[in-house]
């Protein structure tokens, strides 16, 4: 009984507020809310989360849809739930991660959270040929470079290419990629209002570049992954080239019949 008080009393994980889609199924868009915030959550954050009753009353859902969030989230490995104590954050993540796809931009950025992320270099470029028909209006491009790893490995797992118009570059602070998605800095950063993002994942073998900077043996299978995003006047502010190790991703489509 001792126990069960002092868990009580332990403060809880606060997780990042949401905007419901009301297109999109209720519970799938809270648990990629709360898994971007239980993976890209401070090292000294409670391991413990809030009540089902109180994480319904945050995200605006009802109590089943709540429970069915958290259902999944318990499956992926990344919170556990135990009678009488709570609903507690697991250390570790399990080590193979889905890539989803099912239109969120909340699904984005909680499939780029949880990693430790290196800024290999940034600055103007020419724009590549194989994404001249997103930037007509544009010789040139600003370029991103940047490094993901396990958190708790210090494993690489991907790295990623952006290419963004000069005039929204301008406002990006550098120091804020090395904390957060690319996708989350445009949106809540800088205040580009995005529309849509279009992610077209293929399978490839890895080029000389990427085998070393993922540490994986010439061409070895990867995950090529490019994301375009477009702003509430159709246009295209940034693409996104994203090279995945073959052997810790599992590539997902979730489609609702509803």
């Amino acid at each position: 009984m001792d126990q069960v008080n002092e868990v009580s009393r332990t403060p809880a994980f606060a997780p990042d507020s949401l905007v419901l889609n009301r297109k999109l199924p209720l519970w799938y868009q809270v648990s990629q809310s709360l898994r971007a915030s239980i993976l890209g959550r401070p090292q000294d954050a409670s391991p413990r989360l809030p009540t089902e009753e109180q994480l319904a009353v945050h995200y605006g859902v009802s109590v089943l849809t709540m429970r069915q969030a958290l259902k999944e989230l318990e499956a992926e490995g990344l919170i556990s739930r135990h009678r009488r104590r709570g609903t507690f954050i697991e250390p570790r993540a399990r080590r193979v991660s889905p890539v989803r796809l099912l239109g969120s931009i909340d699904t984005i950025v909680a499939q780029q959270s949880g990693e430790l992320t290196t800024v290999l270099g940034h600055g103007p470029a020419p724009v590549p040929g194989e994404l001249a028909e997103f930037f007509p209006d544009c010789p040139e491009v600003v370029s991103y470079r940047r490094l993901r790893r396990d958190a708790s490995t210090g494993e690489p797992t991907n790295w990623a290419e952006n290419a963004v118009r000069p005039e929204t570059a301008a406002r990006i602070d550098v120091t804020d990629l090395e904390r957060w998605p690319m996708t989350k800095v445009l949106r809540d950063a800088v205040g580009i209002r995005i529309s849509r993002i279009t992610d077209t994942v293929e399978a490839r073998l890895a080029d000389p570049a990427t085998a070393e900077l993922l540490q994986v043996p010439l061409l070895s299978p990867i995950l090529h992954c490019t994301g375009v995003t477009y702003d509430d006047e159709g246009r295209v502010v940034d693409v996104a080239r994203i090279r995945y190790r073959g052997d810790r991703f599992a590539f997902s489509v979730t489609v609702d019949a509803h």
